[in-house]
């Protein structure tokens, strides 16, 4: 059945305004949500620690895969528009429960999101003050808090107001990192002379649980384009436009982590790099002396405030998803009246983000607490990555084999990311800290229990869920009226005419 751009209405309170998101907002929001800058800063030491100079190596055998996922809920999103994404199409392809192991996922992913991105956010800012108080736990809490809940009101509002923020702050971020990338490659520095042995690594990874560690780190880099997906309810002509800007956000972020990989390399020896190397101050200050290096940290508070709104979006646009669809209580599935946001999901979520970002301040250092929140969020993407890339080829299974782009873009390359994502998922394992992994896997396993609650009571979701998903089903149907979802190729290279 064609999909409707006009977004299903909440059983018990409004849906989400429609079409307040064009073609480029897509994309801006793709950019920050991957969160280029902040990616760069907090996660290039744990990339080269576990990678060494094999780290841009390791950052391109894990775009390849991605753009396979990124492919696979582009055309998913043709199918099924819904803020849910990964829950809704995992549920409606393979099974109610996977789709809502998915959703909840991606749902504990983003709250761990809220202390790795707020914490970095508060350091980050006090740097640009005071070296001491950046090195004190409590002050970036209180800082990173206080951004997190000025993101939260943003999103409160609305996602066209939340769009021009992202404007702004993506815009200034991106152009920081372009000018600063392009002329430190010819600065000098203590590091090592490029090689372009760094961009292939093989041999080079310490084995397959080598690679894994590395891979799992540079997935985190990348994560966050999918936000995409689920403001798609609230995107014009969100069946091309979603999945696009999802696309182009992946293309993008990939150079911009490729070109700071390798700046780094080249610029601080391997000897130098740990867990308190200001990887960001020392490029910037290579360019300029001293204002370099608080520009590019400006870039990373910029980058670091935008992820945390786009993260916000996603939880919450889940959040709602799922008690609209009665799996977690109904109140979540309301919206504001005057807003039209989730403004209870909004409230659940802030209270436990604050709660959490208190109780990170006795982990330990800033350090440790990334270290633990990039290996779990690292485990919980490769699960909701993974089941959304077998989504793509069950429900498109009946027409990948009509033409030759079809079964590379929603057969061969999803398939594959689904394959690698699971790799990395078995092969990192080994690699973790009991804490890691009890953080990663815990926070999963307690979606069992709102799963079990609401299957027992007879959720229809689960006893009666929606019509699965089907892409031969849904052109046949939209032919009758003269249309299709399937967009044809103006020469495709086998000579069907049913194409992608």
């Amino acid at each position: 059945m064609s999909t409707t751009e006009t977004p299903v209405t909440s059983r018990s309170g409004g849906g989400l305004r429609a079409n307040v998101l064009g073609s480029f907002d897509t994309v801006v929001m793709a950019f920050a949500g991957s969160a280029p800058a902040y990616s760069i800063g907090a996660s290039t030491t744990l990339l080269i620690g576990a990678a060494g100079l094999y780290s841009p190596a390791a950052l391109l055998w894990c775009a390849i895969p991605m753009l396979g996922i990124a492919w696979a809920f582009n055309y998913l999103g043709r199918l099924d528009v819904n803020a849910g994404a990964s829950y809704s199409w995992v549920g409606r392809a393979l099974h109610p429960s996977l789709g809502f192991i998915a959703g909840w996922s991606l749902v504990v992913s983003a709250l761990i999101f809220m202390v790795a991105g707020s914490l970095p956010a508060g350091q980050y800012t006090l740097s640009l003050f005071s070296e001491s108080a950046a090195n004190n736990t409590w002050a970036c809490v209180g800082v990173g808090a206080a951004a997190f809940l000025i993101m939260a009101l943003l999103v409160l509002l609305g996602a066209r107001i939340t769009a021009h923020a992202q404007w702004i702050m993506t815009g200034v971020e991106v152009a920081l990192l372009v000018v600063f990338g392009v002329v430190a490659l010819f600065q000098n520095g203590n590091g090592a002379d490029f090689q372009w042995s760094w961009l292939w690594g093989f041999g080079h990874f310490g084995g397959l649980s080598g690679f894994a560690g590395g891979a799992l780190i540079a997935a985190f880099y990348f994560w966050g384009w999918d936000v995409t997906a689920n403001l798609s309810e609230e995107t014009s002509n969100s069946q091309k436009n979603s999945g696009l800007g999802g696309l182009i956000g992946v293309f993008g972020v990939f150079a911009l982590f490729e070109l700071f990989t390798i700046v780094t390399n080249m610029l601080i020896a391997q000897k130098d790099i740990n867990s308190d190397t200001p990887v960001m101050t020392i490029i910037g200050d290579a360019v300029g002396k001293g204002w370099g290096g608080k520009a590019l940290v400006l870039a990373v508070v910029l980058s670091t405030i935008a992820t945390l709104e786009t993260t916000l979006i996603q939880v919450t646009r889940s959040l709602f998803a799922m008690g609209r669809d009665n799996t977690l209580p109904a109140i979540f599935g309301r919206t504001h009246r005057r807003w039209q946001t989730p403004w209870f999901a909004i409230l659940v979520i802030t209270v436990i983000s604050l709660a959490l970002f208190v109780a990170s301040a006795n982990i330990g250092s800033v350090g440790d607490i990334m270290g633990d929140a990039v290996a779990a969020i690292g485990l919980q993407i490769c699960i909701y990555y993974a089941l959304a890339g077998i989504a793509v080829v069950v429900a498109y299974r009946k027409v990948i084999f009509k033409s030759l782009s079809n079964a590379v873009f929603v057969g061969i390359w999803p398939g594959l990311g689904a394959a690698f994502m699971v790799f990395i998922f078995v092969e990192a394992l080994p690699t973790l800290t009991a804490r890691q992994i009890g953080i990663g896997l815990g926070a999963v396993a307690i979606g069992l229990l709102p799963m079990v609650w609401y299957w027992v009571k007879g959720s229809e979701y689960y006893t009666n869920p929606p019509a699965r998903l089907d892409a031969a089903l849904a052109a046949e149907q939209d032919a009758e009226f003269g249309s299709s979802i399937l967009v044809k190729d103006p020469a495709p290279a086998d000579g069907l005419a049913t194409d992608l």
